[in-house]
């Protein structure tokens, strides 16, 4: 199971790109209100129906865990003690977690990007504790997989269909979603 957890104020395309592209590339991800209300309302005021809340899901049966960032999103995320706890049960394991834009701070106050190249929004390289920061649009070092913003998160989601299943699909999927199209004639 792949896991997207929303947080009040949440980026609406860091979230709903990446989680649209996983699901097209046939893996199982599910919406994750980290509240008891399963409605979150995202950074622009749309409230989208998330799958389940935290109280309902087993971190154990996490193969990835995936944090959108927007405002005060991440925020919310980081504030959120049982998720900072299944986090780094995620992280001791070994398996991998991905974050974006404002959200890769969750990461860094938790200590766990130590040492690793990560990207995030500019203006947070700052919560990022111990990370090389690259500004890349999508970084991946070990089990960390980590987006630069908004215009990052089709190219996110593509890197985490690659990670997950194979290169063959995410660029079949590169190529029928027109990115390609898009990146060769913006």
């Amino acid at each position: 199971m792949i896991y997207t957890f929303l947080a009040e104020g949440f980026e609406d395309i860091e979230a709903l790109a990446p989680v649209d592209i996983m699901r097209r590339a046939g893996l199982n991800v599910e919406t994750v209100s980290i509240t008891d209300e399963i409605v979150v309302p995202s950074a622009h005021g749309v409230g989208i129906v998330a799958d389940r809340t935290l109280a309902e899901i087993d971190f154990d049966d996490a193969e990835l865990m995936f944090l959108p960032g927007g405002l005060p999103g991440a925020t919310n995320l980081d504030a959120c003690q049982d998720l900072r706890e299944g986090l780094m049960q995620h992280y001791k394991a070994g398996r991998p977690i991905a974050a974006i834009c404002a959200a890769p701070l969750v990461l860094g106050h938790l200590g766990i990007l130590e040492g690793k190249k990560a990207t995030c929004y500019p203006g947070f390289e700052g919560e990022l504790k111990g990370a090389d920061y690259t500004a890349a649009l999508v970084e991946q070092d070990g089990q960390f997989i980590t987006g630069k913003g908004p215009g990052a998160a089709m190219a996110l989601g593509y890197a985490l269909v690659e990670l997950l299943k194979d290169k063959q699909t995410a660029d079949a999927l590169r190529e029928g979603m027109m990115y390609n199209f898009l990146m060769h004639n913006a």
